[in-house]
């Protein structure tokens, strides 16, 4: 009888013995299965109270101080008061950081209290707010725009991007007004928006070789943050504009010892294009290889040089043709006539007079070798001054003229092929340019003085 009774009391204390763990194990169980809820918005500052933890596991403050509540989490954004047992912030809490664009965000840690031993899963969700203005990578956008595209041509904007979640990153565009452009926006399979420029009609760089425009990103929090970029459009050229030169026609008067390299004048032509299609050029036209020879043109800077010896008796005058081609290879031309300007000394008989030329009809011409030199070299002075264009002793720039000391008794009339001759009143004595040389020759024949020039003749 005694035997047992031990034995049913030692069944019953084996018996304990395995209950027990299993009871603690369906405690455990229990609590682990339990989860305590909580939201709070992002960037609330340290010390906020996020909620009741203790009273929410059932703990009165009594108990606290046996039952030591405390947190349990690799980071510590929380943290428990051990008086209260009210569950607070302790570092700043960021969504975008946290949790980046994903739609949920919340950290999970676990709550333990002792005596006895039980574990709670606390889990906090971080609710995002509309701390975040919508953003460009750049700060101006450009654009090339060919003056040739047509109205309708669309070109694709940057997309502005919000690290703010929900309503709070839902982006609206607008484009600040303009006639030639408007703004469409094309929405992805993905939500996303797509900004487009538009051209509304035709452009011209001539008159507006560029655009300033602003896009503006607002999102859908509350207040509305909003973030802007340049559009900046340069329209590119299209070569719709040829070379003009300044003048159709070019002169210039030089003299015959000019030595080689010396500047004859300077073209310009002007493109209204721009870049490459209005960089001009210059070269000849379509010249005979002798006016080569003689004449160079500087291709960038449109001056004509001497490029070898002139002889005015060989030839008194060249006319040629230049070119300016822009980038595009469109041209222009004009042309550049070289008047005589070699003057020389000479006498001849005037039609119809009897060749008496030794005063007696009231002629004042020079009557020794000394004063027929003298005047011949102030002829040739004021001619070479009148080709620099600098003449005093004339009438003006670019005419000729003699000194007072010989008039009234001579006098300067224009002929024909830019010639210009001195007549002496009341005598056949002329004063002409070297055109008149051959009249000299046969005025000689018939009686006339001898022709004496100024330069010495060519063998």
């Amino acid at each position: 009888m005694a035997g047992r009774q031990r034995q049913r009391a030692s069944r019953r204390r084996a018996g304990g013995r395995v209950l027990l763990p299993a009871l603690l194990l369906c405690l455990c169980c229990r609590a682990a299965s339990e989860r305590i809820r909580y939201a709070i918005p992002e960037e609330l500052g340290r010390g906020s109270l996020v909620g009741p933890l203790a009273r929410d596991l059932g703990l009165s403050p009594a108990e606290l101080p046996a039952r030591k509540l405390r947190l349990s989490a690799e980071k510590q954004y929380f943290g428990v008061s051990g008086e209260s047992g009210n569950l607070y912030v302790s570092e700043r809490l960021d969504r975008e950081e946290m949790c980046g664009e994903s739609a949920s965000c919340s950290v999970s840690f676990e709550a333990l209290v002792q005596n006895p031993l039980n574990v709670f899963h606390v889990e906090v969700a971080i609710q995002d707010v509309n701390d975040n203005a919508p953003t460009f990578s750049k700060a101006a956008l450009d654009l090339e725009i060919g003056e040739w595209t047509v109205p309708g041509a669309r070109f694709a904007l940057e997309m502005a991007r919000d690290a703010d979640v929900g309503s709070n990153s839902l982006l609206t565009y607008e484009l600040t007004s303009n006639p030639s452009f408007s703004l469409a926006v094309t929405e992805s399979p993905d939500g996303s928006k797509q900004p487009e420029l538009v051209l509304e009609r035709a452009l011209d760089r001539e008159k507006q070789s560029s655009f300033q425009l602003v896009l503006t990103a607002a999102d859908g929090g509350e207040p509305v943050r909003s973030g802007t970029v340049q559009v900046r459009v340069n329209v590119t050229d299209a070569n719709d504009n040829a070379p003009a030169f300044s003048k159709s026609v070019y002169e210039a008067r030089v003299r015959e010892n000019l030595p080689a390299g010396s500047l004859v004048l300077r073209v310009r032509a002007t493109d209204a294009d721009a870049g490459s299609n209005g960089r001009v050029s210059y070269c000849f036209g379509n010249v005979p290889h002798g006016v080569r020879a003689l004449f160079s043109v500087d291709s960038e800077s449109g001056e004509v040089r001497t490029a070898g010896p002139l002889d005015f008796e060989e030839k008194s005058k060249y006319s040629f043709g230049l070119e300016a081609r822009d980038g595009g290879g469109l041209t222009a031309h004009c042309k550049q006539a070289q008047p005589n300007t070699d003057w020389r000394f000479s006498q001849t008989q005037r039609p119809g007079t009897s060749g008496s030329q030794n005063g007696e009809e009231g002629g004042a011409w020079p009557n020794n070798q000394f004063d027929t030199e003298m005047l011949q070299a102030m002829i040739l002075a004021s001619a070479n001054e009148a080709a620099d264009g600098n003449s005093t002793l004339g009438g003006g720039t670019g005419t000729m003229g003699l000194s007072a000391r010989y008039g009234p008794q001579f006098t300067l009339q224009h002929v024909p092929d830019y010639r210009q001759n001195v007549y002496i009143p009341g005598s056949t004595a002329t004063l002409t340019n070297a055109a008149g040389k051959r009249d000299a020759k046969s005025a000689s024949s018939s009686g006339g003085n001898k022709k004496k020039s100024g330069k010495k003749e060519k063998k």
